[in-house]
């Protein structure tokens, strides 16, 4: 089974260009299959408020209403992701930019109103990832570029969480490959101590993670990103390593690289 690696970056890479080259410079360097996901940094934030058209967030969510539809579509689809391709062709990699719509590849619904009404904002569901038509992308000799945005086949673009599109492509891509998914954010990994970089967790089980949650060494905002790998994992992905941009390289070199949760 061809091995194939998704990797989800986050705000801290897009946000900073040094980072961002080093980055791409790593993804470069992978072997076999990989797809890029990426969100949208402050960048869609500033171009906002520079339009005078305020940022709605609830709880670090942001409410998507149409206005804000439109400019995370011209960042998220336009700006970065086109940013982001050109970079990869210059060093080498055969990118493609996407959205879900492209392709029919990422379907979504509406968020449905309870207590707050996000706009128009994609949750996906069992079903929503085309496998067959991203594999002819990645036969092909592309590698699928996605940006947070997806569509719900009635001509509506929908504004969806990045983490979410790389754990539900990994799960819906594991039949065909073995996949590795890959969540790049601002930390070396799972720390013990949330202030010590050197206090990295290498590996975690269910087990353990269950443990860790107990003692409440695990909280807040990193539990969101720990329940999805574990799903994740328990459809099929072979294994999701957290760990630090800069430290991508080190997946190359087979050399430890961040956290690693796996069964």
């Amino acid at each position: 089974m061809q091995a194939l690696h998704i990797i989800k970056i986050g705000g801290n890479v897009i946000d900073n260009s040094e980072n961002l080259h080093r980055f791409l410079k790593d993804f470069t360097a992978l072997d076999g299959y990989k797809i890029l996901v990426h969100g949208g940094g402050k960048v869609a934030t500033q171009i906002s408020e520079s339009m005078g058209i305020e940022a709605k967030l609830v709880d670090g969510r942001r409410i998507t209403d149409i206005d804000t539809l439109r400019i995370v579509t011209m960042v998220y689809g336009g700006l970065i992701n086109k940013n982001v391709v050109a970079q990869l062709q210059r060093y080498g990699t055969n990118a493609i930019g996407l959205t879900g719509a492209d392709g029919d590849f990422i379907r979504a619904k509406k968020r449905p109103v309870k207590t707050i009404d996000y706009g128009f904002a994609g949750d996906l569901f069992e079903g929503s990832i085309n496998p067959d038509n991203i594999s002819k992308l990645l036969d092909s000799g592309f590698t699928p570029v996605f940006c947070a945005l997806t569509h719900d086949g009635d001509g509506q673009l929908l504004n969806t969480n990045a983490d979410t599109i790389a754990s539900a492509l990994a799960v819906a891509l594991s039949k065909s490959y073995e996949t590795t998914l890959v969540y790049c954010f601002e930390k070396k990994g799972v720390l013990q101590d949330i202030d010590d970089e050197d206090s990295l967790i290498r590996e975690i089980n269910p087990e353990r993670y269950e443990k860790l949650k107990t003692d409440e060494i695990i909280h807040s905002g990193m539990l969101p990103k720990m329940d999805n790998a574990f799903t994740a994992i328990s459809f099929g992905v072979k294994a999701v390593i957290i760990g630090h941009s800069d430290d991508l390289g080190q997946l190359k070199n087979k050399a430890g690289f961040g956290t690693r949760l796996s069964k």
